[in-house]
């Protein structure tokens, strides 16, 4: 196994890595008080110039007007995107659009790619990806409520859902529903995947839930949202009718690399600013932070887990890009927990090292902290992902998994 970038990648991480830095980095102060419409005026020529270059779409096939980066190397980029929170938006390869892009191209008829995946790929618009629902626990998916019934040639869309992140300001959401109402049917083929336009009547955002005591607005935000008798045609199905399931999971292995290796820039930037900290934090005079075995401890540790944090999920990436995402469910799985809790682990370390400063926002750490926390919750909560890596190894031992009771 051989995860070394080619010369090339090398020479592209450098420069994004110096673009993040002179860029993105400085406008972060001045976002704290902006709304994220004038957040989102301010990167749009960025955007436009990254465009320009052909610093866009890193995870999507150059026939599609993207880079054409494997799952190793886009991992790689995500990793330098992470240190600042707009790095992924400015490639537009931000979450939820990048995985909607994804499914559309995989599953969308011409017609759905010519009105809303065009506009996606040149980044014209923004989506929403609509699936939790507050009525039922999130971790387990095909316990769902929201319908969608024929009437003709449409679907009527009845439900409630919430954490449907960005559908503020979205064009379109793609949302899960029942469509197959048989008592027998089964569970994992009787939900489709339809595309809503947000201004469709009957389609109501009902708030922005507030999140850590933070509610956001536009692409930063988490809304609730319900569909009251919500009417669009059947040619508005994602795929083929009942497989939502199946198109869900085309969307999440790739894009759980993305999200560790996103954490994994967000940890490198909270290392950074624990260790300059501690260096030039004086508790007496000639005596700094850094030479409290404590504080040598949290360097240590931190350094140790991103490392091993890293290549877990390079290993993950090499595997989906050499054998396939199927072949490396185990792999893909372990990855989202040990990460989440390792950037946890280190946001935590960080904000401790700086005291009370750590909890302002003269600093990063404290939004991370707030913000990233959810990363042991979407996509799967941790407890999910253990037990299904722990079924998958215990097989291999012949081991009855089934659940008592």
């Amino acid at each position: 196994m051989d995860f070394a970038p080619s010369e090339e990648i090398q020479q592209f991480l450098g420069h994004v890595n110096k673009y993040i830095e002179k860029e993105l980095c400085p406008l972060e102060e001045d976002f704290k008080h902006m709304s994220w419409t004038e957040i989102e005026a301010t990167l749009k020529p960025l955007r436009e110039a990254n465009k320009a270059r052909g610093w866009w779409l890193p995870q999507i096939e150059t026939e599609h007007g993207g880079m054409g980066l494997s799952v190793t190397d886009h991992g790689l980029l995500c990793a330098e995107l992470g240190r600042t929170p707009f790095g992924m938006y400015v490639m537009n390869a931000q979450a939820p659009d990048a995985g909607n892009i994804e499914i559309l191209i995989q599953h969308g008829t011409e017609e759905q790619k010519a009105r809303y995946l065009q506009p996606l790929l040149d980044g014209e618009i923004r989506s929403c990806f609509s699936m939790t629902e507050p009525e039922h626990a999130g971790s387990n998916p095909i316990h769902m409520s929201t319908r969608a019934e024929r009437d003709g040639d449409h679907w009527v869309i009845n439900g409630h859902k919430w954490f449907s992140s960005s559908a503020d300001g979205a064009e379109f959401l793609i949302v899960m529903a029942v469509t197959d109402h048989s008592p027998d049917a089964n569970p994992y083929t009787r939900a489709s995947m339809i595309i809503v336009p947000a201004d469709t009547p009957g389609f109501k955002i009902e708030r922005n839930i507030s999140v850590m005591g933070h509610v956001g607005d536009g692409y930063a935000s988490h809304a609730e949202v319900y569909y009251d008798n919500v009417r669009v045609p059947i040619t508005n199905t994602l795929g083929a009718e009942g497989g939502a399931f199946i198109i869900a999971q085309d969307r999440l292995g790739p894009g759980r690399i993305h999200h560790c290796m996103r954490w994994m820039g967000i940890c490198e930037r909270c290392f950074d600013i624990m260790c300059n900290h501690v260096a030039m934090r004086e508790l007496a005079p000639g005596k700094t932070l850094a030479t409290r075995q404590f504080v040598q401890g949290w360097i240590a540790e931190s350094r140790a887990e991103i490392n091993a944090a890293r290549l877990m999920v390079l290993h993950a990436a090499w595997k989906i890009d050499t054998v396939g995402k199927e072949h490396a469910r185990e792999e893909i799985g372990i990855i989202k927990f040990y990460c989440a809790n390792v950037m946890g682990r280190v946001i935590d370390r960080a904000l401790q090292s700086l005291g009370a400063a750590g909890m302002t926002d003269d600093f990063p750490i404290a939004a991370y902290y707030r913000h990233e926390r959810a990363g042991r919750i979407y996509d799967g909560p941790d407890e999910v992902h253990k037990v299904s890596v722990a079924r998958q190894i215990l097989k291999r031992y012949a081991a009855d998994v089934a659940p008592v009771g």
